[in-house]
């Protein structure tokens, strides 16, 4: 007689942390979107390229300027209806200076973050 093995459980680690926050900085542009990884596609983004931003910023690439696209991405988070993200960090990418700034606005304009 042989005994089917066990039925693996489904992964739910995509249904845990289904929104994962992303940022890229260059040297012009800070830009972040938040990526929904069961089906791989983007929630909601803010960058500093965007035409409508960019009057009201004094710098395009600067601290200020990721506070600001953390800020405005918040509120996106908040109207598409999205409570929570998790944060996805590069290697090189430490939780300081424009990283810390879009992740604590995000913070503040009532986005959890797991």
């Amino acid at each position: 007689m042989v005994i089917p093995p066990p039925a693996k459980p489904p992964r739910i680690i995509n249904f845990l942390k289904p929104y994962v926050l992303k940022m890229h900085f260059t040297n012009k542009f800070v830009s972040a979107q938040v990526i929904h990884s069961p089906t791989a596609t983007v929630a909601s983004s803010a960058s500093s390229q965007e035409k409508a931003l960019r009057p009201c910023m004094d710098s395009t690439r600067d601290v200020a300027a990721a506070a600001e696209i953390g800020k405005i991405l918040g509120e996106r988070l908040l109207l598409k209806g999205i409570p929570a993200v998790a944060i996805h960090l590069k290697r090189e990418q430490k939780y300081r200076g424009k990283v810390k700034a879009v992740i604590d606005c995000v913070r503040e304009a009532g986005v959890k973050l797991l």
